[in-house]
């Protein structure tokens, strides 16, 4: 007996049959938006090195934050940019705040229609640009700074975040700010663990957009995850879910898809994936020597974010691909 020879080209045929086999499909609702607000200015001001990204006005945040629930958008997540800095960043968990005011700003427009995240780190606003108080030394001192993020996450909850979203990878950290909450009332609101966050090169434009540097040309790779590494991302992950994360992250995502297909294999939470600034700026600038076509390279890398296993996408694509998905 002969069988037939094996054809999977029959179902790639059209457009249609290449609908109806799809193993991954990107919505809206997969995707949350990255959105930086400065204090102190009354209209956007662009990001060069993130094309299309700009540094909002408590103003023209509302206006964002509108067009990306008329597009479906799943969520946000807020980053600010404060006038002042100081050596504790005490501008994150002042309830006066640049990125509190924007989180009251951004549930007054939307309400519950977009799910409201807050980035919750340091760097932001300290003078120094490390993501937590730093010791004598220099080091960043691991338990001064979880009393910094507990504090914070009370704010930003107070305030109105869904989710609060801590960046720092200091050891502990889930724990803190979920005790903090609890305590505080604010049982309800979620934690968002960027529980394999590595100390990558891929993030220069982010600190262009939040104006970081970092003191005396220093990096984070005492406390942010060994790019070499890729089992010990699944120990972080076990850590802050057994401190009672309700959500976990790989940042950054393409780079990192292995580590991201390991976590989303093991994870009892949903997994979420930071397309990360360096990644989008990279098609952006090729796109704009007309090298690729940046609507497709960007569709693909999110999509195959999607497929390595991430339940939802940070991108700063997202108001673009969701208009291309509607």
């Amino acid at each position: 007996m002969s069988f037939p020879v094996e054809r999977p080209r029959r179902l790639r045929r059209t457009a249609a049959l290449r609908r109806l086999v799809a193993e991954t499909e990107l919505r809206p609702s997969d995707l949350v938006a990255p959105l930086f607000v400065r204090e102190g200015i009354d209209a956007p001001q662009p990001i060069a090195s993130l094309p299309g990204v700009a540094q909002h006005s408590l103003t023209s945040l509302r206006k964002e934050v509108r067009h990306l629930a008329s597009l479906r958008v799943a969520g946000c997540i807020l980053f600010g940019v404060p006038l002042r800095k100081d050596a504790e960043g005490s501008g994150a968990s002042d309830p006066d705040g640049i990125v509190q005011r924007a989180l009251r700003e951004v549930r007054d427009e939307v309400g519950d229609e977009l799910v409201v995240m807050a980035d919750l780190c340091l760097d932001e606003y300290t003078d120094h640009g490390h993501c937590g108080v730093l010791a004598p030394d220099g080091s960043v001192d691991n338990d001064a700074t979880l009393e910094r993020y507990a504090r914070a996450a009370v704010a930003q909850a107070t305030a109105g975040a869904a989710v609060v979203a801590p960046s720092g990878m200091m050891d502990g950290q889930v724990g803190a700010i979920r005790t903090a909450l609890d305590a505080a009332g604010h049982e309800a609101v979620a934690v968002l663990a960027y529980s394999a966050k590595y100390a990558s090169a891929l993030y220069g434009p982010f600190r262009e957009a939040v104006d970081v540097t970092i003191a005396g040309g220093g990096d984070r790779r005492s406390y942010q995850q060994d790019p070499a590494n890729a089992r010990e991302a699944l120990r972080e992950v076990a850590l802050d879910l057994a401190e009672g994360a309700d959500m976990v992250m790989v940042k950054p995502a393409l780079a990192y898809l292995d580590v991201l297909a390991a976590v989303a294999s093991t994870s009892p939470v949903p997994v979420a994936a930071y397309h990360v600034s360096g990644e989008y700026a990279m098609v952006k600038a090729a796109a704009a020597q007309g090298w690729i076509d940046g609507d497709a390279v960007m569709a693909e890398h999110v999509g195959a974010i999607k497929r390595a296993g991430a339940d939802f996408v940070l991108t700063y694509a997202a108001a673009d691909l969701a208009a291309s998905c509607a």
